[in-house]
């Protein structure tokens, strides 16, 4: 009989959308330890799509949803999960190891489903005046450009969806395509071409763009004429643009390890095996004529099965076998019924929330108290009946009101707010202001357990110098509730106020701040100021916000 090893998996999955995600819930549901590693946040690219109506079974659901659903699917049956970086991979011998940023991990086999990331431009000014005014994520910057004319770069079926939705929020909407008309289907194109709020410009390529603190001009030219416009925004004004130039596969961590056709996909033959013996290729990330998230989930399901076989050829081969955390049940550990604790009544958080909820809540060491800082606004009320809500589904928080005077060193223009302290009255770094719903619920959760106990897994060497760290750091950060990459930037950075004192952050939800949006002038999130410089932009991981830090 195979000897148990708890530090060793069956398949480490990289990347952690449709395809990962399948392949995660195919592997533990026939009980095999299964981890999915990804670097920014589960779920995939399709997260930022707000509406899929063409996946089986399923009439509308965002693509956020969607994948959220997949992932809990997953975690019911064992899959693990693990935010970080994957920098290198070790394919040798029976026993693989996959490098991340928060240390080494091994396996038997690896399936990677990296995808695909978005491409740039190339114009001049493009990466200078990124978060500035260019930005490549509708659902997370469009609500920043309300009543301001919006530009979109791209000809396929991103940059055709994303016009659309795009005029919730523009005065104008016009879609820069470089070729003949645009390349998606029929469909999708006619409800950009028909919509009275977008205007098609073809055979058109951006040139530049100019500034100061935010986008003033932007140079384009016509393919066939040669000629080149000039864009002014209004004195004193600026404009949106939107690049959606298409995407590029994820496959530099097998560059040399696995063959890869000359626009760097990987080739796999009908099983999703790559060249290399125990790794595997599913979703985008692959040579394929449809990249859907329907088409993933397939490669993912096909990838599990072939790597079933493989795991269990590997066991019978070192002797070896993956032993599976108990805390791998977690789901069926939480079923809600009458009797469970889970089944507390809310007027805010759904049944399987508060089921999840109850997990966290049981693994908190110590209490941790929830300091309202209110206002008379109406997000004032808000913000109190959410903590209040959340409060009272667990012993291990309380809630309490601040003085009207007791601003502890925030502008009164910051209220409301709520600040984290535990029970011997220490601050734990952690602030946000307005209601960490959206996106940001998962993010402030998590950090009220890194503050109440030992907390998320930090690679052991990068924990020491955090906790060495000894200078002042103030983090102001900028999200939206409706970005899927301010979590990991947010996460990161309560974390590491949680290991360190002299560390605190204070997080906005952007919409209810207009009069900070604009004293700062952000126009992209994530966004963050290290000790008031900056801004920064982009989702960042525990260690390479650190590292910032200690360049500062």
């Amino acid at each position: 009989m195979p000897k148990e090893n708890g530090e060793l998996y069956d398949v480490i999955v990289i990347g952690g959308g449709p395809a990962g995600l399948t392949a995660a819930l195919y592997l533990a549901r026939a009980c095999y330890r299964v981890l999915i590693v990804e670097k920014e946040h589960f779920g995939g690219q399709i997260t930022i799509t707000e509406r899929v109506v063409n996946y089986p079974g399923i009439a509308s659901i965002s693509g956020a949803a969607l994948t959220e659903n997949m992932r809990q699917q997953a975690e019911a049956f064992g899959a693990e999960f693990k935010l970080a970086e994957v920098t290198s991979l070790d394919m040798t011998g029976d026993i693989k190891t996959v490098y991340t940023s928060q240390g080494p991990l091994r396996c038997f086999g690896v399936l990677l489903a990296a995808g695909a990331r978005p491409r740039t431009a190339g114009f001049r000014g493009e990466e200078e005046f990124r978060g500035r005014g260019v930005a490549y994520c509708a659902t997370c910057d469009g609500e920043f450009f309300r009543g301001l004319p919006v530009f979109v770069i791209g000809g396929g079926f991103a940059a055709a969806e994303e016009s659309v939705f795009l005029t919730k929020y523009a005065s104008h909407v016009t879609c820069l395509v470089r070729g003949e008309d645009f390349s998606c289907a029929a469909q999708t194109a006619e409800e950009a071409k028909k919509n009275p709020n977008i205007t098609v410009m073809t055979n058109t390529v951006v040139e530049s763009v100019a500034g100061d603190t935010t986008l003033r001009s932007m140079t384009y030219r016509d393919k066939k004429t040669g000629e080149e416009k000039t864009y002014t925004a209004p004195e004193g004004s600026t404009f949106g643009l939107f690049v959606f130039a298409g995407y590029e596969p994820a496959t530099e961590l097998v560059k040399g390890i696995a063959e890869l056709n000359p626009q760097g996909y990987v080739i796999t033959d009908e099983n999703m095996k790559t060249s290399c013996d125990g790794l595997y290729a599913a979703g985008d990330i692959r040579i394929k004529a449809l990249r859907q998230a329907v088409t993933a989930a397939g490669d993912g399901a096909l990838a599990a099965t072939e790597l079933e076989r493989y795991a269990l050829q590997m066991q019978k081969r070192t002797g070896i076998r993956p032993l599976r955390p108990e805390s791998a049940a977690f789901a069926q550990e939480t079923t809600v019924n009458a009797e469970s604790p889970a089944a507390k009544s809310s007027a805010i958080f759904a049944p399987e929330i508060l089921a999840q909820l109850q997990t966290v809540f049981a693994r908190m060491e110590q209490p941790l108290e929830l300091r309202l800082f209110l206002d008379d606004s109406d997000v004032s009320q808000e913000l109190h009946i959410y903590m209040k809500d959340l409060c009272q589904q667990t012993n291990k928080l309380k809630l309490t009101r601040a003085e009207q005077a007791d601003e502890e060193g925030a502008e009164g223009s910051e209220r409301p707010y709520v600040r984290v302290y535990r029970q011997d009255g220490s601050y734990t770094g952690i602030t946000f202001h307005g209601v960490p719903g959206g996106h940001e619920f998962t993010s402030f959760v998590l950090g009220l357990y890194n503050a109440s106990s030992q907390g998320q897994a930090v690679e052991p060497s990068l924990r020491e110098k955090i906790l060495a760290w000894d200078k002042p750091c103030h983090l102001r950060i900028f999200v939206s509730l409706s970005c899927t990459m301010c979590p990991e930037l947010v996460t990161a950075a309560q974390r590491l106020a949680t290991l360190n004192s002299k560390i605190t952050t204070d997080v906005y939800d952007l919409n209810r701040f207009p009069e900070l949006q604009k004293k700062y002038q952000v126009m992209s999130v994530p966004c963050f100021f290290l000790n008031e410089d900056g801004p920064q932009f982009g989702k960042k991981n525990i260690a390479q916000l650190f590292q910032m830090i200690t360049e500062h």
